[in-house]
């Protein structure tokens, strides 16, 4: 197992006070926890990932979410089993909308 640790400062969306979770680790994919936190408008990201080695990739499919959303005072847990990226972004995309309502 393999634990990423990311940080983005300078959001501008903030979420509604609550928790969401997207997804189920137990099929051999991935679950994404979504919350409001008090970061000081930051964003947190927290990836514990079975597929070890693949950081540059995590980086860049987490950038390229950051950079849709711009999401502040948000904590973000991703538990994977080896999903795709096009999977990771999809279960992402449907945490954010789920507790903040609508679309990028």
């Amino acid at each position: 197992m393999e634990t990423l640790h990311y940080r983005f400062e300078g959001g501008q969306r903030t979420l509604r006070p609550s928790a969401v979770v997207v997804g189920v680790v137990g099929s051999g994919n991935l679950e994404v926890l979504i919350e409001a936190a008090a970061l000081d408008g930051a964003c947190a990201i927290e990836v514990t990932t079975a597929a070890v080695g693949f950081g540059a990739t995590w980086q860049a499919v987490i950038n390229d979410f950051q950079q849709r959303w711009q999401l502040m005072d948000a904590r973000i847990a991703i538990n994977d089993m080896g999903a795709t990226p096009a999977v990771v972004g999809l279960r992402l995309d449907q945490a954010v909308e789920s507790i903040i309502g609508g679309a990028a």
